[in-house]
């Protein structure tokens, strides 16, 4: 088999290369920043993913990945180059492509045979016309290539899982064998695989993703509406999800989307429907709701505490989701920046982020355990839903605290348990009546499925 060859080792390049190596391809990883590729020859991995260590190390024994920053070496056997470097938001929304446009002139100064080069960083619509033109322009001498779009699908996390289950795989391009080639080596998946042209496939992708953001925009709306008349939106999410035209799936309300995909898509997909002359009223909705919801949550937080200047503060959680080190508009960051501005001693706790948060917060003290931050707190804000915070002593939690109060803004709590151990609790959504005291569900019990209708007849 052709060698495959993955630009940027970040958590697309790196999850994406490590895979295909573990399906039994030989890959070659490359990047141009010499640190993370000498750090991943010694086995020390740049970002942190579930899994991905241990995946790394067992491919690269058995000498299935290699990392290089030589593009000479990355193209000499390569059948397949994948670019997977970073696409970040410029100064009005746009994607950013520099990254994109330096791997295309790299790729076409250095290739010595017939290449399929596939897209996998996600791209505005007609990247991948543009990618082409670029290669055909800086080829030294003209070498047979295809362009395939083959977007990616990963949440961090688990990407891994995602990876290697996915719910589809899609691949773009006018060369039908080029995308039968790319279709080939995702056969050992067993997925299924969705043949379109180029600019399809790169619309498949920010469509995906707007959809989910605006699933999570919707049920923080829901949410505000919950809180003024008393319903639980926990409960009214979780009565809506059996409903199958709607799913369970990204209806949690709380401190809204952030990482290094919604916020850059759905932004990026109004800056192209502006461009083209179009009104995205409805992208435009749900990143304003998104971006209120760090002010709401400070809101929540003085509405419970009262003025914040001296307050002692401690967050839970600063990356934008658990399981990962990631902190691209991670929510956590936006609400220390205000709750500092309004006069708090801001302290905080993460599982992983909190050495990659020490140069972003400069006047957040980092906490060695959820305890340590507990110790002497006003308040406690959970900004991210890791595992580890469900499962904390609460009895200790309240004992450690100066006041025994909670802005959950994750909805990891039911706020009938938090009042009966003694804490002063505000939920995202949860309805609370006019003293400030949690609504109780059906006879006091969390709402439930009692059984299935039997059928008529």
């Amino acid at each position: 088999m052709k060698q495959i060859s993955v630009i940027g080792v970040g958590y697309v390049g790196l999850v994406t290369g490590a895979c295909f190596a573990d399906l039994g391809n030989r890959v070659v990883a490359l990047d141009i920043d010499e640190a993370k590729i000498e750090g991943l020859k010694r086995g020390e991995l740049p970002i942190y993913e579930p899994g991905l260590e241990e995946l790394v190390a067992r491919n690269v024994s058995a000498g299935r990945l290699s990392f290089t920053t030589s593009y000479k070496d990355a193209l000499r056997e390569a059948g397949f180059v994948f670019i997977a470097v970073g696409t970040p938001s410029g100064v009005d929304g746009e994607a950013d492509l520099k990254h994109v446009r330096s791997a295309s002139i790299s790729i076409a100064e250095n290739m010595v045979s017939p290449l399929i080069v596939v897209n996998k960083s996600t791209v505005p619509v007609g990247t991948g016309d543009w990618v082409a033109e670029i290669i055909q322009a800086h080829q030294p001498t003209p070498i047979e290539f295809s362009v395939v779009s083959n977007p990616e699908f990963l949440r961090e996390g688990a990407a891994i899982s995602d990876f290697m289950n996915p719910a589809r795989i899609v691949l773009g391009s006018f060369d039908h064998d080029a995308a039968d080639k790319i279709a080939q080596i995702h056969l050992a998946l067993r997925a299924p695989i969705v043949v379109c042209n180029l600019r399809t496939a790169e619309m498949i992708k920010y469509a995906s993703n707007a959809l989910l953001a605006t699933k999570i925009s919707f049920m923080n709306e829901i949410a505000n509406i919950c809180e003024a008349l008393g319903a639980d939106v926990k409960e009214v999410a979780a009565g809506m999800g059996y409903d199958p035209r709607i799913g369970p799936h990204f209806l949690d309300a709380g401190l809204g989307f952030g990482g290094s995909c919604f916020p850059k898509d759905v932004l990026a997909l109004a800056y192209m429907a502006e461009e083209k002359g179009r009104n995205p009223q409805l992208l435009q909705a749900v990143m304003d709701i998104n971006t209120d919801r760090r002010r709401q949550i400070v809101e929540k937080t003085v509405d419970l505490v009262g003025d914040l200047n001296g307050k002692v503060v401690g967050l839970l959680g600063l990356t934008f989701k658990p399981n990962t080190d990631d902190l691209r508009e991670a929510p956590a960051l936006e609400v220390a920046q205000r709750l500092i501005k309004d006069g708090a001693i801001v302290k905080a706790y993460d599982p992983v982020g909190m050495e990659r948060a020490k140069d972003l917060l400069t006047n957040v003290e980092m906490a060695e355990d959820p305890y340590l931050l507990a110790q002497d707190c006003d308040v406690l804000i959970i900004c991210t839903e890791w595992n580890e915070f469900k499962q904390l002593d609460l009895e200790r939690i309240h004992k450690l605290m100066k006041q025994p109060l909670i802005v959950d803004g994750r909805n990891i709590y039911e706020p009938s348990v938090m009042s009966n151990l003694g804490f002063q609790y505000r939920g995202i959504g949860r309805g609370y009546d006019h003293y400030g005291n949690p609504v109780e569900n059906y006879n006091g019990r969390k709402a439930e499925v009692l059984g299935e209708v039997a059928n008529d007849g």
